[in-house]
């Protein structure tokens, strides 16, 4: 039996950090299935007072496995155990950008970036092409994104990425921070803001960006497309394609008032869903996934549960209770997976 040790990234959210070892095992049980791996054993230990996550194998990692595991939210560092001493094993970390691209942005309400990175690869796990999160060609849709969390973290992992949000000012914030963030880091790259019409209606406005890792990368032609639509998402045809999305993910609204601004959200996002669904599947592909992190004291699990499989879609099982976790005392935050029929 060979047993390797992870250690995981802080978390700059306590709350979120006592329960990171329980969420980082379920992830990595997600992520071994979704890729047909054998499923190690994991628990959590601690050595020498530092907490580490317990991987036990029948056979050393192969290359392929070290790939997977470094695809894991909260993974810092793995080491191979051997007796009282550890063997550093080197992650193949996916990151393409400066960790500030995710972590810099600070403001009430913001979601935990490892859990948001979290819902992204248990979500493309589920799809029937999980290869392409690690090969650069899934294609993500935050429905819901807000001031673009989800947008910057599928960059930095090097997808293309659309994000839709009605939120004006969310618009704005996101749209400033990511070109003064490029220029900061004077990276290649256009950011082209303009209205959005379709068929002579306004639609909203729109942010069309094309980027490029490295000078030789934009050489190349190895660029990434960030597009974020101001507009609504319970109507998006002739805005997205059918079927070219291959995951949807995003926060579900969880009933309580972030920030400053005063539209006052519904306490159930569930006729949200239900209005909203029909966009979002038309534009997912066949075996394609989508992913809600949720507040169970607004939306029922169940209920959440059985909405998705209304709109056609099939739930992926697991345990109900794996990634549940408290955030505060009005938020008991957990994800939801469901695939579109192959």
């Amino acid at each position: 039996m060979t047993e390797h040790l992870m250690l995981l990234a802080p978390s700059g959210n306590r709350v979120y950090a006592a329960d990171a070892p329980r969420l980082a095992a379920a992830e990595l049980r997600a992520l071994t299935v979704g890729f047909g791996l054998a499923e190690p054993d994991v628990l959590t230990t601690c050595i020498a007072g530092v907490d580490y996550l317990s991987l036990r194998t029948g056979d050393e990692l192969t290359s392929w496995e070290v790939r997977v595991l470094s695809q894991l939210s909260a993974a810092y560092a793995l080491y191979r155990r051997e007796g009282d001493l550890l063997a550093p094993v080197a992650l193949q970390h996916p990151d393409r950008y400066p960790s500030d691209l995710v972590t810099i942005q600070k403001y009430q309400g913001k979601t935990n970036e490892q859990w948001t990175r979290l819902l992204l690869n248990v979500t493309a796990a589920a799809t029937a092409t999980p290869d392409r999160l690690l090969d650069g060609t899934l294609r993500v849709l935050d429905p819901m994104c807000g001031r673009g969390t989800t947008l910057n973290i599928a960059l930095s992992l090097g997808l293309d990425v659309t994000g839709v949000d009605l939120d004006s000012k969310d618009f704005q914030a996101y749209s400033a921070f990511i070109k003064t963030w490029m220029r900061q880091h004077r990276l290649k790259h256009s950011a082209d803001e303009s209205s959005l019409r379709t068929d002579g209606r306004g639609r909203g406005r729109q942010l069309r960006i094309e980027v490029a890792a490295s000078k030789d990368d934009h050489k190349a032609g190895r660029t990434q497309r960030v597009i974020y639509l101001s507009t609504d998402t319970t109507d998006l045809d002739g805005l997205i394609r059918p079927r070219s999305v291959d995951v949807i993910v995003t926060d579900t609204p969880y009933g309580v008032q972030h920030g400053s601004h005063g539209d006052r959200l519904a306490r159930s996002p569930l006729d949200l869903l239900d209005r909203a669904l029909p966009e979002w599947v038309r534009t997912l592909r066949t075996g394609g996934a989508v992913g809600l992190s949720y507040n169970r004291h607004v939306a029922p699990r169940d209920e959440l549960a059985a909405l998705l499989v209304t709109h056609g879609l099939t739930l992926v099982d697991g345990d109900p209770d794996a990634f549940r976790h408290r955030v505060d005392a009005s938020i008991d935050r957990d994800l939801l997976v469901a695939r579109k029929g192959r």
